[in-house]
């Protein structure tokens, strides 16, 4: 039988990634995320709860908005599934529901910060702040996890990341590497730790090629100069997390 925490987080996946929408179209605008109420962003009419239950508003209103017709992003509808098949995967790979509460916040942060880059280019430091913070947290009261090494994993995934974009500026005299990825490597050093972060970031470069070939191939012509490699980074952070979690389930 499930536990009362694994259910409560398999029903507020899809509310938390409703909310991952809200701060993905805000952000970035440097608008209020709590004080504002919902909105429909072409009629601007304020949105009811009917407007806003996860999973189902979407689907009844056919990906648009009740008042007006206008189409709702796609990607708000796939941020909802995402954080519940996040919620379910960390269910599913937890031992205890205190697990299943740090990896199922952890992957919707990678979720969040993934859909941004890949969105806007950008990673808000109100999500890759929190990540750090929550990793680092886990590291401390986990009896499985050394802080020391998430410390030490924190520390050489920002100031590799940062000394490879200062390098990059002096040598090509533009920006190569966003401090966002910095900012990143912070939270996803700590949770890789110094021994798998080689690995982590050759992940995420192979699957930044595999971007580069596909957008090519399917768009010849189109420049591939600017590659979200925030989302390549999250992608292969969710790989570790994944190849770890099933180690322990074998």
């Amino acid at each position: 039988m499930i536990d009362p925490v694994s259910l409560f987080l398999l029903l507020v996946g899809p509310a938390i990634g409703s909310f991952l929408g809200v701060l993905l179209d805000r952000l970035p605008r440097g608008e209020n995320v709590v004080r504002r109420r919902s909105f429909c962003r072409t009629c601007k009419t304020n949105l009811r709860v009917r407007d806003l239950i996860p999973l189902v508003s979407f689907a009844l209103n056919k990906g648009h908005c009740r008042h007006c017709g206008t189409s709702i992003p796609p990607w708000a509808f796939y941020l909802e599934i995402g954080a519940l098949g996040a919620a379910i995967f960390a269910v599913i790979a937890a031992a205890t529901p205190v697990e299943a509460v740090f990896s199922a916040v952890f992957l919707w942060l990678l979720l969040g910060l993934a859909f941004a880059d890949a969105l806007w280019m950008r990673l808000p430091d109100p999500l890759t702040a929190t990540l750090l913070c929550w990793v680092l947290g886990w590291a401390y009261v986990s009896p499985v996890q050394e802080l020391s090494l998430a410390v030490m994993g924190a520390a050489l995934g920002a100031c590799s990341f940062l000394l490879l974009r200062i390098a990059y500026r002096m040598l090509r005299g533009r920006e190569g590497l966003g401090l966002g990825d910095v900012k990143l490597m912070a939270g996803l050093g700590a949770f890789a730790g110094p021994f798998d972060l080689p690995l982590l970031v050759l992940a995420a470069s192979l699957s930044g090629l595999l971007w580069a070939l596909v957008c090519l191939r399917s768009k010849p012509g189109l420049s591939t100069k600017a590659i979200p490699f925030g989302t390549m980074l999250c992608f292969a952070a969710g790989l570790l997390w994944l190849a770890r979690a099933s180690a322990l389930l074998i």
